[in-house]
């Protein structure tokens, strides 16, 4: 096994280091689904968040409204009301 980065040489990874990489990633693995199983499963009832992918997104700045506007594939969207705090613009 060797490893590369960002179109640098390869380095070689001998057995010891490559035992130890996948044990890591197995620890990962377990830690992963230890979390993902504590987490609240989806209410599907939010009006912000419908499944699928994002079409499109745009933003409103300089109105009574000022808001984050999220176009959703399905064909729903969903408006985050932002307000702008030292030059930063915060949405949600």
């Amino acid at each position: 096994m060797t490893f590369s980065a960002c179109g640098s040489k390869t380095v070689p990874v001998n057995k010891t280091q490559h035992e130890t990489i996948t044990r890591l990633e197995q620890r990962i693995e377990k830690l992963e689904r230890q979390v993902e199983e504590k987490l609240p499963t989806p209410s599907g009832t939010s009006s912000k968040v419908p499944a699928g992918p994002i079409s499109s997104i745009t933003m409103r700045t300089g109105t009574a409204d000022d808001r984050l506007r999220i176009y959703w594939a399905d064909g729903t969207r969903s408006d985050l009301p932002c307000t702008r705090e030292q030059n930063t613009w915060a949405c949600g």
